[in-house]
């Protein structure tokens, strides 16, 4: 804040270097989703022909995936080092003497308060519902369609909570959609 000014475009450029930081883990995890999509009808297949034998299922599974380079934790492990940082910047925003009435720009005068015009969560869920969109999956239809009420739960929840933290969520959510958008363009220079 000291070299910037604002609490506002900190936050932004906080959330940039956390992003960053995270970059390597989040491509680890897009690489093994797209190799967990590559191999579903193989594992599809293999779930059918030995459905009766679970052992017999989780060896040819786990064989697949080990060939494949394919983990499915790996997709989780970017959100579980981002679930502490949101809950550490809930936490610090919400208690902060310095943000309150810090105004960031135009309608946002107080980065301790809600957003007043709901904009910044409005932003913020159609920007992750355009990352999730970029995400390669492998989910069943009935999950895959639960997951889409995903970006609409989070604005909700958004609506209420500082602005400074859904200011982190977006650039956030922003970061994700950009990344996506590379790696996707990375991914299919290298399959052609």
């Amino acid at each position: 804040h000291s070299f910037v000014g604002n609490w506002g475009v900190a936050i932004i450029i906080l959330t940039i270097v956390v992003r960053s930081a995270l970059l390597p883990f989040n491509v680890m995890s897009f690489r093994s989703a797209q190799a967990m999509q590559k191999i579903k009808p193989k594992m599809d297949e293999i779930k059918e022909r030995f459905k009766g034998d679970p052992m017999r299922l989780n060896k040819e599974t786990m064989a697949l995936m080990k060939e494949n380079n394919a983990n499915p934790l790996s997709g989780c492990l970017p959100m579980l080092l981002q679930i502490p940082i949101f809950f550490a910047f809930f936490a610090t925003i919400s208690t902060s003497v310095e943000l309150y009435h810090q105004p960031f720009i135009g309608w946002i005068t107080d980065l301790s308060s809600h957003d007043p015009y709901f904009i910044l969560p409005i932003l913020m869920g159609i920007t992750m519902f355009f990352q999730q969109k970029l995400t390669p999956t492998t989910m069943d239809p009935m999950q895959a369609k639960i997951l889409n009420f995903m970006p609409l739960i989070f604005t909700l929840f958004m609506v209420t909570l500082p602005s400074g933290l859904t200011l982190y969520n977006f650039v956030s959510a922003l970061f994700g959609v950009v990344q996506q958008y590379f790696l996707l363009k990375d991914s299919k220079a290298k399959n052609s």
